[in-house]
């Protein structure tokens, strides 16, 4: 098992937008399993996207409603309903915020072997889809806060003892 470490927020690699994965091969099989590894060794987390652990590709992997799996080169389409509910990130750690998603996602890709393949969700589910499919266009969950939390968000990235900077 390979536990990755996780970029935090001010590390340049969060905010690149990743490549789109040309080779199907085993180090894109083995990028995979890594990120799959690191996932499961940190509970109570719904994804994480390959730029996380310092690779710049537009993988990423997902655990969320009972469902677990990985895309690759993901497009993601949502719905206008929307739904509310607190948000984190690995990369922001310990730190949950109200964030507006939509209610229903649908993310097309290919899997490991270069398949197409479809992931539909609800809820927590397509929460966590659109969060990994921002990261791997160089946006964090926090760029999407308005207002008031917004400003807590950015104090409370600042004044944490992880920070580096806030971005």
């Amino acid at each position: 098992m390979t536990v990755r470490p996780i970029r935090i927020i001010g590390d340049a690699v969060l905010r690149a937008e990743c490549d789109p994965v040309r080779a199907f091969d085993a180090e894109l099989r083995a990028l995979v399993t890594d990120l799959m590894d690191t996932l499961l060794g940190v509970p109570g987390r719904a994804g994480v996207a390959a730029n996380q652990i310092g690779v710049a590709a537009q993988v990423f992997v997902y655990d969320a409603e009972g469902r677990r799996g990985h895309v690759v080169n993901p497009s993601i389409t949502v719905s206008e309903e929307l739904q509310e509910g607190d948000e984190g990130c690995l990369s922001i750690p310990e730190l949950y915020f109200a964030t507006p998603r939509a209610m229903h996602a649908t993310v097309t890709g290919f899997d490991q072997h270069g398949e197409p393949l479809t992931v539909s969700g609800s809820g927590f589910l397509a929460r966590a889809l659109q969060h990994e499919t921002d990261h791997l266009a160089g946006k964090l969950f926090v760029d999407g806060l308005r207002g008031q939390t917004r400003r807590e968000a950015l104090r409370e990235i600042r004044s944490a003892p992880w920070a580096r900077r806030a971005t």
